[in-house]
């Protein structure tokens, strides 16, 4: 379960965990029954929840607090191929966590990173007694990583954090207090003031576009829609997990699904600095994905806010062609002026439905 590390972190199995008693660290997963191991459908059922969710084991510093609502923070920080830095940035989210005075964990979750990445993150577990580690077994993206980390966070506030160095970490805390000082607020964002990433030229209009587009669609101003950085009440997230890609969409997705389902939304302006390493954004596939997912959103909460203005366009098209040919062929009527009102009927009529499915669908 724990990749390369198993040998040496698990050696002992107890009733609530594995304990690796030589170097104090602490399995949170619950450990199977010894009448259970031996059968793979029991151990299936002994590590899932009610909805089969598997469960995902998770190593920590012995004596960090467990389960729901039990600290203040959780930190999700998902790592793929970082070795060279990521250290860094955990101790700078370490220092200025440890200043706040807020209870907290640090969930690094390793996205099988193909470099030394997990070793680095396992030898940092003893000094870091608030950290807790998730290696996943096969490569599942940044959004798969915040989803199940936010799902198996032990903090009533998330926060999402990248590890290259990009984000300013240690204003962790103020984000974490902004949400404390401000209960009618269930995320703060931290806007970008500059644009550092690969493909500047290309990356900056087309985020302009997408965010025009998302503003447009929620009737929200969005200072930035896809940043990394961001705090939010982990209670309110939850309905919501589920529609989370894999990729860096992801940011995007929990922007607008607060947004679209009412749920405030602040931002605080932040700095952006160059990253460590290499990037995993690639412009055109990941844009994209933006795209998609903005109406993707929208159509899961508000479908007419897409359809009806579509729909009414296309009627009104066809009335003005139908007049236009009543003028100039005698009174008769063209087929393309019968297929732009059918269109725009059927648009509309479906618009009417999905709004009706989403009103009905009772909370989410």
């Amino acid at each position: 379960m724990f990749g390369r590390s198993a040998p040496r972190l698990l050696s002992q199995v107890t009733s609530v965990g594995v304990t690796a008693t030589s170097s104090g660290l602490t399995d949170t997963s619950p450990a199977l029954p010894a009448a259970a191991a031996s059968s793979p459908a029991a151990s299936l059922a002994a590590n899932s929840p009610a909805d089969a969710t598997p469960a995902h084991r998770s190593v920590a510093s012995a004596g960090l607090p467990r389960g729901e609502n039990t600290l203040d923070v959780t930190i999700v920080l998902p790592c793929y191929n970082e070795q060279d830095h990521v250290l860094q940035e955990i101790d700078r989210i370490t220092v200025a966590m440890d200043a706040s005075g807020y209870s907290y964990e640090l969930l690094c979750i390793d996205d099988k990173s193909t470099d030394n990445t997990l070793a680095v993150l396992e030898a940092a577990l003893p000094t870091h007694p608030h950290m807790r580690l998730m290696p996943f077994r096969t490569n599942g993206g940044s959004g798969t990583a915040r989803r199940i980390g936010t799902r198996e966070a032990y903090g009533r506030i998330v926060v999402w954090t990248d590890a290259d160095m990009t984000y300013p970490n240690e204003r962790i805390p103020e984000f974490v207090r902004y949400l404390d000082d401000n209960e009618g607020v269930d995320q703060v964002v931290g806007a970008r003031t500059t644009e550092e990433g690969t493909h500047k030229l290309l990356r900056v209009p087309a985020k302009w576009v997408i965010r025009k587009i998302a503003e447009r669609l929620s009737s929200t101003k969005i200072p930035d829609l896809n940043s990394g950085l961001r705090a939010f009440r982990r209670d309110v997230s939850l309905p919501y997990l589920r529609l989370l890609p894999p990729g860096f969409s992801c940011v995007t997705t929990i922007t607008m699904s607060f947004l679209s389902n009412q749920h405030p939304v602040d931002y605080l302006p932040i700095d952006y600095a160059k990253r460590a390493g290499s990037s995993k954004f690639h412009f055109v596939k990941d844009a994209y994905r933006y795209i998609l997912q903005v109406l993707r959103m929208v159509m899961y909460f508000n479908p007419i806010k897409v359809l009806m203005p579509l729909a009414l366009t296309l009627l009104g098209l066809s009335f003005v062609k139908g007049i236009i040919d009543v003028i100039r062929y005698d009174f008769g009527i063209t087929t393309n002026a019968v297929l732009l009102f059918i269109s725009g009927l059927l648009i509309f009529t479906l618009a009417l439905l999905a709004d009706l499915i989403v009103r009905s669908r009772g909370e989410t």
